[in-house]
């Protein structure tokens, strides 16, 4: 005796059990697919702070050694204070970073992001 129905061999899933199962996986999509988006920008924000501290702290390391600042962050690569200039996570280019000079004289007092779209927290990048 058999519960439920029975299949034949070579009989398969009608259009309505389909439907209905596709119709799910549509569902779970449409959730799954906003979270990861929303991770992608707060894992691409993470870098950006940690990129900004690791060069700030070059730069002030920099200051604290010869007693002026940088003529560029590629100075800091050069002497050896970073390994390389980092990727801007939101411009893709090491070359976008924003350099700021110091209320006097020259130099790189500090480094933000080239990027103007807000953040999650609605600041531009480039004040961070």
């Amino acid at each position: 005796m058999t519960v439920g129905r029975t299949y034949r061999e070579g009989n398969g899933f009608t259009l309505i059990e389909l439907m209905i199962v596709l119709t799910l996986i549509a569902i779970l999509a449409s959730i799954a697919v906003p979270a990861y988006q929303n991770s992608l920008v707060k894992a691409r924000e993470a870098a950006l702070l940690e990129d900004l501290h690791m060069m700030r702290d070059a730069i002030d390391k920099y200051y604290s050694d010869t007693g002026k600042y940088p003529d560029s962050i590629f100075d800091l690569a050069d002497k050896k204070y970073i390994r390389f200039v980092p990727v801007d996570p939101f411009t893709n280019s090491a070359e976008a970073w924003e350099e700021i000079p110091p209320d006097e004289g020259s130099g790189v007092y500090d480094v933000r992001s080239g990027s103007d779209i807000a953040g999650r927290n609605g600041i531009p990048y480039n004040e961070w």
